[in-house]
């Protein structure tokens, strides 16, 4: 993904999350379907959409969780990639 660093993502309005005791459950209802989350991807989801960018998401993760910063930023991108592919996420603005 190019740039992906530079990006403000945000959920189209026909998709909507909740927590759940940590967890998350995702629901597309343009497709009525649905997808849970864990509490990392959760939090991914969270930083992301609460974000400027996904550069200031990749930050605040960076400083919550204890992992290798190549390692996240991959762990984030892939997160990115599939939340795409599957319509949950979308650049701002598209």
């Amino acid at each position: 993904m190019e740039n992906f660093l530079s990006l403000k993502l945000a959920p189209p309005s026909t998709v909507l999350m909740r927590e759940l005791a940590g967890d998350a459950v995702i629901l597309d209802m343009e497709k009525e379907t649905y997808f849970g989350l864990d509490p990392v991807a959760t939090r991914m989801w969270t930083c992301l959409c609460e974000s400027t960018s996904v550069a200031a998401a990749l930050h605040t993760l960076q400083e919550e969780f204890d992992v290798e910063p190549a390692r996240l930023s991959e762990d984030l991108q892939a997160f990115i990639e599939k939340m795409r592919r599957l319509g949950l996420l979308r650049v701002a603005g598209e």
